[in-house]
């Protein structure tokens, strides 16, 4: 039986002690081909071990921690393998399982004498969370507690599955977060994975992911895994689907060292140096192995590791144990070997042609020595589970020296309380303490790997990250010392006056769609319509009021109907007065001298309402739009319609008596001129009342497609109904007015002014044709206001010249340049000169015969005289 135990505890160390505590270490890695151990680990296997013997050995010495009582330690080999560690913890809870010997019995018959198995109170490990999920398992059915110094995984913070287990590292969850965050900052929403396969590093992207997607903001491109045991070319491989996704070259890796270095060989040989930008976790950290002759593609990469301090105390330690002073531990001398590259005698472990080991040897003189990164917490460990143990010692032993009965048996439950419940500074002076969940608090170093002046590689720390993020920006250094941090982007930001359309599923993705139109960019997703009255600014980035305009008297649109209007003006004015000068002549008196007046003024109101069509609308010069736009035309057509009528009537009464048609006096002839022009005021005013004038801004007008050049304009709420209304009157007096001068073109033109009251008419029409089309024709042109303006002032300004020009011209030429003609002839009754005027062909041969007005002067007299 002593052999048995002796074989066993050639794999352990054990200490006694009053209180045993256990220790899971990688002190080898893992075996190939069926053997479960491999090469001896010197720093995460050996430093580590020698770490919880130092803690043990100074808390042994410390008089006020845990004084008369004795640490000990049972530490065991995990061998880097997770079913290796489960065979290896069974030896943990040996002690808490009953034997059965009832049946069994030595040679001699005597009952069997069995060697009394170490009672392990708390374990301190393991390093790799693979392991501690696997020991855990097993330690939490015998309610020992668990302390790991090493093991992130974030799901070993659920507290229902592993809630014996504690560490003082901080879970890879406060890792992901504080690896989000320096990715936040630095401004890279797209990003990919690479993580090894195995419970660290597919948990560690799991709860990045999880975490990039709560906070959104960021998008995974790729979340790739590495094989446990790749194939030759799987390096390749992976960087080749990292290329796919090229605007994503953040590339996140929770991977162990070996996999680090083998993706960033393949990268290298991919000729991909600088492309890529590696964000890495504390596996990475500030490790030298992974980026040896790999600087250059390594350049840049940003690593994080828990906040740690090298311990003075145990460097001191470690460089003073020899195999003289080191025999507790059991794998001392293979370490000695492969620190030294020598062998012990023939039973050494190492094989070949080897020097001897003299023993002499020293630490740090004839090797290299630096301490591994995970010391501090192993210490921490410790001194956690000697802090909680003192604290139960205090509270079921006060005053009792050594180990009471009470904690003779220790309750798992209550020690694991005791533990959660600590508060201490640690070896590195950084507080020890536990969340609900047994986790530490998350406190990192941030790492950049610089190359310094072409040729010295070193990790330079570059920030801190403690619940959050301090960075320090102007520490950074990229590719080639370039300080400008680089792109990781899936799409770039949008230009102002652009929306964002993302791609379904990726939120960091997404086309920029310009605002077209009126619309303008509301917010980065939306583009919205600015308001009727408003155009979008130059980016479309908001709304402008649209410029309102109208039509100015320095137009060429103006100018024209304006120079028209005033030779119109300048005209008729001479007309009026020269008829007035010339009032009690033949040819005024012949031409019906009140008439002629009441058409001047018409014709003079045609060429004036030009003035008011291009000023600025207001509400008064809405008002007198309203009331001269038809007036005129109104004076002017009812004018000549009571003409035309009269020498109708006149003629059809004459075909069947001699006795003179009613009405025909001056005087009844200006009532029923204004009895006619009365219609055109009541309806005016009728429009008054319905619909007070007023002014408006038509944005409609000239909305062009391009938002630059449209135009609010300014103008008198007078629609075109409105319009056709008003003028409509009067068109309707022209018509009729036509269609007398239609039935009064067959008499003689000596006789009366029929003729050139009918060509005007039909003058008048022809232009009147004309208008129509181009006004209605253009009411969707920009170029509406402008066009339709200048077509009705021109259009009334060439109906008023055709009125004065074909009817009053060529008496006023007559007047002045021939007054000889402008006599008096004999007067004949107007039985004669309606007998006369229906001999059509003697009348013509005699009209040629006569002075030009003298029979329309003798009708014209006969007619008023028999008038009165």
């Amino acid at each position: 039986m002593q052999k048995t135990e002796a074989q066993e505890h050639a794999h352990s160390i054990r200490l006694e002690g009053d209180i045993i505590l256990g220790g899971l270490f990688p002190v080898h890695s893992r075996g190939d081909r069926g053997v479960p151990c491999g090469d001896l680990k010197k720093e995460k296997g050996i430093h580590r071990l020698e770490a919880m013997l130092y803690a043990i050995d100074q808390i042994n010495k410390d008089p006020d921690l845990l004084p008369n009582i004795t640490l000990g330690a049972r530490i065991l080999d995990t061998c880097s393998r997770d079913t290796y560690a489960l065979e290896q913890s069974l030896t943990f809870v040996q002690a808490l399982i009953e034997k059965d010997a009832s049946d069994v019995r030595c040679a001699n018959g005597d009952p069997p004498i069995f060697a009394k198995p170490d009672k392990i109170v708390g374990v301190i490990g393991a390093a790799a969370s693979s392991v501690s999920i696997m020991v855990a398992n097993i330690l939490r059915l015998f309610k020992i507690p668990q302390i790991s110094y090493a093991s992130t995984a974030p799901e070993l913070s659920d507290n229902t599955r592993y809630d014996f287990f504690s560490r003082v590292v901080p879970p890879d969850s406060y890792q992901a977060q504080a690896m989000l965050d320096i990715v936040t900052d630095m401004g890279w929403n797209f990003v990919s994975t690479l993580a090894s396969e195995g419970n660290y590093g597919e948990s560690g992207v799991d709860a990045f992911i999880q975490i990039s997607r709560e906070s959104g903001g960021v998008c995974i491109a790729q979340s790739l895994k590495i094989p446990r045991e790749p194939k030759p070319g799987e390096f390749d491989k992976i960087i080749q689907r990292l290329l796919e996704t090229t605007n994503a070259r953040a590339v996140i890796m929770f991977a162990n060292e070996d996999d680090i270095r083998r993706v960033l060989e393949a990268a290298k040989r991919m000729n991909q140096t600088g492309h890529f930008l590696w964000v890495g976790s504390d596996s990475w950290g500030s490790k030298i192995a992974p980026v040896v002759q790999q600087e250059e593609v390594a350049e840049g990469a940003v690593t994080i590791l828990p906040r740690r301090a090298s311990i003075y105390g145990f460097d001191r330690y470690f460089r003073s144990r020899s195999l003289a002073n080191n025999r507790r531990n059991v794998w001392f001398a293979e370490f000695w070997e492969e620190n030294f590259g020598c062998k012990l005698g023939s039973h050494g472990k190492r094989v070949g042609n080897l020097k001897k080991c003299t023993g002499l040897e020293k630490i740090g003189r004839d090797s290299s020595f630096e301490q591994e990164g995970k010391v501090q917490f192993v210490i921490d460990a410790v001194y956690a589970m000697a802090q909680s143990l003192h604290r139960m010692h205090k509270d079921l032993c006060p005053g009792y020296i050594g180990l009471c009965p009470k904690m003779s048996n220790i309750d798992g439950k209550e020690l694991l309380s005791c533990i959660r419940a600590v508060n201490f500074n640690g070896s590195a002076g950084t507080p020890v303490v536990f969340n609900e969940n047994g986790d530490a608090p998350g406190r990192y170093d941030i790492f950049q790997y610089q190359i310094i002046n072409r040729s010295k590689a070193e990790y330079k720390v570059i920030g801190h990250w403690a619940d959050q993020l301090y960075l320090n920006r102007n520490d950074m250094q990229w590719t080639r010392g370039d300080p400008s941090v680089p792109v990781s982007v899936c799409s770039f930001p949008c230009k102002p006056g652009e929306r964002k359309k993302t791609v379904k599923g990726v939120p960091c993705c997404w086309h920029c769609e310009r605002c077209e139109g009126y619309h303008y960019q509301a917010n980065e997703f939306t583009c919205e319509l600015c308001p009727y009255e408003e155009r979008p600014n130059e980016n479309h980035t908001g709304c402008q009021p649209i410029p309102i305009i109208k039509l100015e008297w320095h137009s060429p649109w103006a100018i024209v109907p304006v120079f028209l209007s005033m030779l119109g003006i300048i005209a008729t004015t001479f007309a009026i007065v020269t008829f007035v000068r010339y009032n009690d002549t033949p040819i005024v008196r012949a031409s019906g001298r009140e008439l002629s007046y009441v058409l001047l003024t018409g014709i003079f109101l045609c060429y004036a309402i030009t003035f008011l069509m291009i000023a600025t609308p207001d509400t008064g010069v809405c008002s007198l739009r309203r009331i001269f736009l038809g007036l005129g035309m109104c004076f002017s057509y009812a004018a000549l319609l009571t003409k035309t009528n009269r020498i109708h009537r006149i003629f059809e009464q004459g075909k069947k008596s001699v006795s003179a048609p009613r009405f025909i006096s001056p005087a009844s002839q200006l009532v029923i001129t204004f009895a006619l022009i009365s219609f055109q005021l009541l309806g005016v005013f009728i429009w008054f009342a319905v619909d007070p004038p007023h002014i408006l801004v038509d944005f409609g007008e000239q909305r062009t497609p391009d938002p630059k050049n449209a135009r609010g304009v300014l103008k008198c709420d007078i629609s075109d109904l409105s319009l056709i209304c008003s003028l409509g009157y009067s068109i309707l007096l022209m018509v009729t007015c036509t269609v007398y001068a239609i039935k009064t073109r067959g008499v003689p033109e000596t006789f009366n002014e029929a003729k050139p009251i009918g060509f005007t008419m039909y003058t008048t029409c022809i232009i009147w044709l004309a208008f129509i089309p181009i006004f209605f024709g253009t009411a969707q042109s920009a170029e509406r206001m402008y066009i339709q303006t200048t077509t009705l002032t021109i259009s009334l300004s060439l109906s008023a010249s055709v009125s004065l020009g074909m009817l009053y011209m060529p008496k006023v030429y007559i007047i002045i340049f021939h007054p000889e003609q402008n006599v008096q002839k004999r007067k004949r009754s107007f039985k004669a000169v309606v007998t006369a005027a229906t001999m059509s062909s003697k009348l013509t041969q005699k009209g040629s015969d006569r002075p030009n007005g003298e029979v329309k002067t003798e009708l014209c007299e006969s007619l008023e005289t028999n008038s009165k």
